[in-house]
Parts: structure tokens; C-alpha cells; sequence
């Protein structure tokens, strides 16, 4: 009897598991390297904001420290470029986060780009 229930709740737990896919193909996790690099962007995207809060309080009179917290912060976006590429490589995975990260971290590149080339003309 005892049997007999345990292979019905197993069959039960199976049939749970296989409804929310198609065919019975197991859902896809995100890459984790594609997570990573979303956090890695919006860290470096919190640090852009506090960069302009902070020029604007003191009135443009921190450039070094400002330079050199932009200079760090595109190292990191680049970091986060690559981290975002090899998370492609990572097999049975779901790559939305890695593409996200990828476009992030290229925006976030091309803004500290913007704001360092207008800071030197």
C-alpha cells in the first residue's frame, strides 16, 4: 500500500515538473555569466549617477576624482563586455541576460566615452 502511494506522488511530482514545458523539455536557466554582467552594468550605471550628483554638488571642482572614478567604471564595462560574450559559450542555458548585458555595457561605454571626450575639448 505504502509502495503504491509513493509511485503515485513520484508520478504526481513528475507530471508538476513536465507541466509548465513544451514537449517535456526541462525550462533553460540563465547563463550565470550573463547575470554577472547585468550587475557588473548596473553597478557601473549607480556610479554614473552618483559621478553627476557629485559634479553637480561641488560644482565641477573634483575633476580628478571624477576622472578617476570614469576611468575605472569603463574598465569595468569592459570587463562586463566580456563577461557577457563568454557567457554565449555556457551549454543549455537561456541567453537573454548575456544580450542585455552585452547592449548595457556598450551604452554604458559610449556614454563615460561621451562625457570623457567632452571633458577634454
Amino acid at each position: 500500500m505504502r509502495k503504491e502511494k509513493d509511485k503515485e506522488r513520484g508520478r504526481r511530482k513528475e507530471q508538476k515538473r513536465r507541466q509548465g514545458t513544451k514537449y517535456g523539455q526541462t525550462k533553460r536557466k540563465q547563463a550565470r555569466r550573463g547575470v554577472v554582467s547585468c550587475s557588473i552594468a548596473g553597478i557601473i550605471a549607480c556610479v554614473i549617477f552618483l559621478l553627476v550628483g557629485i559634479t553637480y554638488v561641488l560644482k565641477g571642482k573634483a575633476a580628478g576624482f571624477i576622472g578617476g572614478f570614469g576611468i575605472s567604471a569603463m574598465i569595468f564595462t569592459v570587463v562586463g563586455i566580456v563577461t557577457a560574450v563568454k557567457g554565449f559559450k555556457e551549454r543549455e542555458k537561456n541567453y537573454l541576460t548575456c544580450k542585455i548585458g552585452v547592449g548595457l555595457n556598450i551604452f554604458l561605454l559610449m556614454s563615460l566615452l561621451i562625457f570623457f571626450l567632452g571633458g577634454i575639448f
